[in-house]
């Protein structure tokens, strides 16, 4: 793959950066404002450039249709959310495996396969799926290998069902927060309540989205 200039790799970086934050690529008319562009055309030209490079693919080159690929830019992580090229109403959401004590949520060499679903499914739109494991959540309706749809995030509001990092594994719990006092509620009465001891590895990973359920098509 040939070298990108300075304004292909900040082209690059907008489109990994918007499709994270808003879950969408940018509009040509996004793609316009962002860069001082007077006409479509440079839109254009960039992203035939950057397809021709294979660091993205787009049906006609329009920015509405593109995703970034895997490979695109090197060193830099892939968007965390595509747009299927065929359905301009699904986003890709990684599946996440076992996460290892101390690795990102999202760390490439966990995420199993990437799932299409329908972008107006979840509110707020996740980052990941995540498989549950045990029956500890059954009363707020998660079960044991549900697919629960997360929004990354280190921060999160009492009362908000979270994916928390405790120690050496990934838990998906209630959080009670008030004051300095931090506990992770199970919602099944069989289960202890977890007081994240201060000297134990702690981290929000992320805010619970929705699930999927086996059986409804994935």
């Amino acid at each position: 793959m040939s070298s990108l200039t300075s304004r292909q790799q900040q082209v690059l970086d907008y489109l990994r950066t918007h499709i994270e934050r808003h879950g969408v690529p940018p509009s040509t008319h996004e793609l316009m404002a962002a860069f001082g562009w007077r006409s479509p055309n440079a839109v254009t030209k960039h992203l035939q450039a950057l397809t021709d490079k294979g660091l993205i693919s787009a049906r006609a080159h329009k920015a509405r249709s593109l995703r970034v690929l895997p490979s695109g830019g090197g060193e830099a992580t892939a968007p965390r959310l595509q747009v299927a090229a065929t359905n301009d109403d699904a986003v890709w959401l990684p599946l996440v495996g076992r996460v290892a004590a101390g690795e990102p949520i999202l760390a490439d060499a966990r995420i199993e396969r990437q799932i299409a679903v329908d972008r107006w499914l979840f509110r707020p739109q996740p980052d990941f799926l995540l498989r549950v494991q045990g029956d500890s959540m059954i009363d707020d309706g998660i079960l044991d290998g549900d697919l629960i749809a997360g929004k990354t995030t280190p921060e999160a509001e009492h009362g908000q069902t979270v994916i928390a990092r405790v120690g050496e594994g990934i838990t998906i719990k209630r959080l009670y927060h008030r004051g300095q006092t931090v506990r992770l509620l199970p919602r099944n009465p069989a289960y202890a309540t977890i007081a994240p001891d201060p000297h134990e590895d702690f981290a929000i990973e992320g805010v619970y989205c929705g699930l999927l359920r086996p059986g409804d098509g994935h």
